[in-house]
């Protein structure tokens, strides 16, 4: 009786917890979502404009493709140089393999904020980067800082070390003798990680292109700060419904549809056959 009582309490509290400040704002913005607001009121009249008004602004279309696409972009490019630091880490940090890993998390000690700032000193016209090219001779770069390649250099910066922090997760369940296996039967270093490491370490890979896909769908501070006018990402443009424009309803419904998208990202990572993977949720012994 004791131990079902600690049981319901340990399951009860996080159950709450995600009830009262996750499952109760997203039901209000939805019902938000299906009213409508004008002159800064919410009219509760229940309709399917704003839904309506998503799918056929083009304006908003364009927003939730470039914000796919850049979405998309970044967790591939994040997942590329993930990749071989979180594996040098495995083979070549030894005992420093922990600091090597929170090394990575520094500067999440700072502001979002003072970090997206922080780059534009260093990739704007009067940079750090420019300012060396022009001490050097050299015509300054004007084609990196309000563009789509800035933001994305934004977001890379902000959200590589989650993926570098899931892939080094990952590589902890891998057995390195397995490559000294497949060595031994004549595969070659190639050829042992993609038929070796890469399929056993898919589920981590998997797990980091999502917390890096998710939040970049709805990124704000980075393409405002760095993407310039024609950077204008969905994230941006729901975040001005909420602000400015005063229609409330309407970025309710940019949200729930950010939030369908999401998921459908998650089910389908969900859909892959662990076993098929490697991934056993036990560390190696």
């Amino acid at each position: 009786m004791r131990g079902r009582l600690a049981g319901s309490i340990l399951l009860g509290v996080p159950a709450l917890f995600l009830v009262a400040l996750f499952v109760l704002p997203l039901l209000a913005m939805v019902v938000l979502s299906f009213w409508r607001t004008e002159n800064y009121h919410i009219i509760q009249e229940w309709n399917l404009g704003n839904y309506w008004a998503l799918a056929t602004g083009g304006a908003y279309v364009t927003f939730l493709v470039r914000s796919l696409v850049m979405a998309l972009a970044v967790s591939a490019i994040s997942i590329l140089i993930a990749w071989p630091v979180s594996y040098a880490i495995i083979l070549y940090g030894g005992r420093y393999r922990l600091l090597f890993t929170l090394a990575f998390a520094v500067p999440f000690l700072t502001g979002e904020v003072l970090r997206v700032i922080a780059l534009q000193g260093l990739l704007g016209p009067l940079g750090l980067i420019n300012g060396v090219l022009m001490a050097m001779g050299a015509a300054p770069l004007r084609f990196i800082m309000y563009t789509n390649v800035a933001s994305a250099i934004g977001l890379v910066y902000l959200y590589l070390p989650i993926v570098v922090t899931v892939i080094y997760l990952s590589l902890l369940n891998f057995d390195p003798r397995l490559i000294d296996a497949a060595k031994i039967f004549g595969a070659s270093p190639l050829r042992a990680f993609i038929e070796v490491t890469w399929p056993l370490n898919l589920f981590g890979t998997l797990i980091g292109f999502a917390l890096c896909f998710i939040p970049c769908l709805s990124a704000t501070l980075a393409p405002r700060f760095l993407g310039g006018p024609n950077g204008t990402l969905y994230g941006m443009a729901m975040a001005q419904q909420f602000g400015e424009s005063g229609t409330w309803a309407l970025g309710a419904a940019m949200g729930v549809l950010l939030f369908v998208v999401s998921v459908a990202v998650i089910v389908a990572i969900g859909r892959i056959d662990l076993r098929r993977t490697g991934f056993t949720g036990m560390g190696r012994s």
